[in-house]
């Protein structure tokens, strides 16, 4: 089977695929402060080539990674990097979470000038969320990166308000200053050592999160 190609721009969170893939933007607020969530969509978006299937890095499927490139292979490959563990149409902002432990997210355009919707010639055909096949991954919590923020991870302080996660173990290019310790439906909820509010989203959308 020919391998099938996306070329263009990657626009994947990424904050460690190999060393560092991309890491999320959040707002945290203490105990009087007001946190909002990650900023995941405001990136820009891979070229999807015409004259492939209906979906294209469909879920379960895997791919190699090149510079500026991600190239549809067998899983059973030894070029194969990540797998998708799942897949959405439409932006990344707008529709469906990705899985928790997801190492970073593709967004996946067609190059249609014709149609387009805001001048820059590519029209959006959905969202893969990738998992790395081997180590490391950001994803886990701790890890220091992913689309989303886990019980586990750690963050520190970006100025104006914002921290940004890195790595619980040091590895990262900044320190951790705060671990979120737990996930719960409200701030009232946490305990009396927090000393940050993150959103998380989901059923339980706090966390709460101790100094390190």
């Amino acid at each position: 089977m020919r391998p099938r190609a996306v070329v263009g721009v990657v626009a994947a969170l990424l904050l460690a695929v190999a060393a560092a893939l991309l890491t999320g933007c959040q707002k945290g607020g203490g105990p009087g402060g007001a946190s909002s969530g990650r900023i995941d969509d405001q990136t820009p978006v891979a070229s999807r080539p015409t004259g492939f299937g209906a979906v294209f890095l469909a879920e379960g499927e895997c791919s190699a990674r090149g510079r500026g490139t991600f190239t549809e292979v067998p899983c059973t490959s030894e070029r194969a990097a990540a797998r998708v563990v799942a897949r959405h149409g439409g932006k990344a902002g707008r529709g469906p979470t990705c899985p928790a432990r997801t190492d970073f997210v593709l967004h996946l355009s067609e190059s249609r000038p014709a149609v387009d919707e805001d001048g820059d010639g590519a029209v959006p055909r959905g969202y893969a969320c990738m998992r790395n096949l081997e180590p490391p991954h950001p994803g886990d919590p701790g890890g220091g990166g992913g689309p989303r923020t886990l019980v586990g991870d750690c963050v520190y302080g970006a100025g104006r308000g914002e921290v940004r996660e890195t790595a619980c173990d040091g590895s990262g290019r900044r320190e951790p200053e705060f671990r979120v310790e737990s996930a719960v439906r409200s701030r009232d909820a946490c305990g009396a050592s927090t000393a940050l509010y993150v959103t998380l989203g989901g059923a339980r959308p706090v966390g709460c999160a101790v100094r390190v």
